[in-house]
């Protein structure tokens, strides 16, 4: 299937049902991740574990999604991107559902390994049919849409999995997950349609030399390291966020689900408006205004105390708003870099040293924060001053890679239009 012309005033029928898939694909892999986080204090307590185990039971994920993209790049250009979405997208849910009947600490772990290899890939076969069936100035309103899954998870899906996992124990988010991901598992099988119009493309050999191929790229390799700050910056304070509420923040369990509500609604809001905002004004524009934005709010809420919960909420919503300014932007811009033949196995490895480098952030941050002897977290300030680090850091890549971007676009001759392999847009 070749990409899909789009109007400039919107998207096809078939393409509005493309995106609205892919959103809810994203809310089921970013709902089965987060959860985690939520579920943190209550983890720590009945599974009798530390802060550092916590750490690795989240970083597990993150570490064995890492591998299972390097080794997917090779062929992720060979199949037809539905087959191959399928395949990972049915192996994440029997993760899902191992989760979900994990009696121990152990047993959790090895079932998040396993979610991890199969559910690390979907973000990037994904992001390959965005870049197949969208247009470059088209695909941050796209991404903006896909990307509201963060806030989507946040208004429906972890205050009901918070609810459930209080009233039936914290086995029973993963049952919600495992059972919504089978419904849209079958709507995928019956209505997505095959995307093999990059099969057309000349391909760089084998599996293993397409592999070497992308990752022997200067450009993508500074694609990668930017990916790499990019991650550092949203993995290290999540697992922690509500062991920090609780305990020093003064929250009570009864409240998360209203903060998560409420922040997740306003980043649902704006999560469209940034998009089209980063298409007209400049993808770069927005994800230094974003990055400012977060530093910020960042500094502010890793050094709080006992905060009423409307201050927090405000605080929450203001920092997401930009967090989602960064992902929505700098997403959209990494669809730029690669060619036609080399979009599945970019993004799998993208996607592959996002996870490794989530995990290494969620680890290093299991080891900077410790929880004492009265339940508070020590050291989360700590934790932010290293977030804070790495967010200007991405700043700098992300430069370098826009202007390298700037500069292929000018030596191409046809619009985005005609050619969707070549892009040409303005603005980036």
């Amino acid at each position: 299937m070749n990409a899909i012309d789009s109007k400039d005033t919107g998207f096809t029928k078939y393409q509005v049902f493309v995106i609205a898939i892919l959103a809810i694909l994203q809310f089921t892999v970013v709902l089965d991740f987060m959860v985690l986080s939520p579920l943190g204090e209550r983890l720590l307590e009945e599974l009798h574990i530390t802060t550092s185990q916590f750490g690795l039971v989240v970083s597990a994920y993150a570490f064995s999604a890492g591998a299972s993209g390097l080794l997917t790049a090779g062929f992720a250009d060979k199949f037809d991107r539905k087959r191959l979405l399928l395949f990972f997208y049915t192996g994440f849910i029997i993760g899902t559902i191992l989760c979900a009947i994990a009696p121990n600490y152990h047993l959790l772990l090895i079932a998040r390994i396993i979610t991890g290899i199969f559910g690390g890939v979907i973000s990037s076969v994904s992001f390959a049919i965005i870049i197949d069936l969208f247009r470059l100035d088209h695909r941050g309103r796209v991404m903006g849409y896909v990307q509201t899954a963060f806030a989507v998870s946040q208004i429906f899906g972890l205050p009901i999995g918070l609810m459930l996992s209080n009233r039936y124990g914290w086995h029973a988010p993963f049952w919600m997950i495992a059972g919504f991901g089978v419904v849209l598992g079958i709507i995928i099988v019956r209505y997505l349609k095959p995307i093999t119009g990059h099969l057309q493309v000349k391909s760089h050999g084998n599996a293993l030399q397409h592999m070497f191929k992308t990752l022997s790229n200067s450009f993508y390799l500074r694609a990668f390291l930017a990916t790499t700050f990019l991650a550092t910056g949203g993995f290290m304070l999540m697992p922690f966020g509500t062991a920090f509420g609780i305990n020093n923040m003064g929250l009570t369990r009864d409240e998360l689900p209203v903060l998560y509500f409420v922040t997740g609604f306003f980043s649902m809001i704006f999560g469209p408006i940034l998009g089209k905002i980063s298409d007209r004004m400049g993808k770069y524009k927005v994800f230094v205004a974003g990055s400012v934005i977060s530093m910020i709010m960042v500094a502010i809420y890793t050094n709080l105390g006992i905060t009423p919960l409307w201050i927090v909420i405000s605080i929450n919503v203001v920092m997401f708003v930009g967090i989602s300014a960064r992902m929505i932007s700098a997403s959209a811009l990494m669809t730029a870099i690669p060619d036609a033949n080399d979009r599945g196995a970019f993004m799998s490895i993208n996607s592959s040293v996002q996870q490794i480098s989530g995990g290494v952030a969620s680890a290093v941050a299991g080891l900077i924060v410790v929880q004492q002897s009265n339940g508070k977290i020590a050291h989360y300030d700590t934790l932010g001053l290293v977030v804070i680090a790495s967010m200007v850091a991405a700043i700098v890549l992300v430069y370098i890679i826009n202007r390298h971007i700037q500069k292929k676009i000018a030596l191409n001759a046809l619009p985005a239009s005609e050619d969707l392999d070549v892009v040409l847009t303005e603005g980036i």
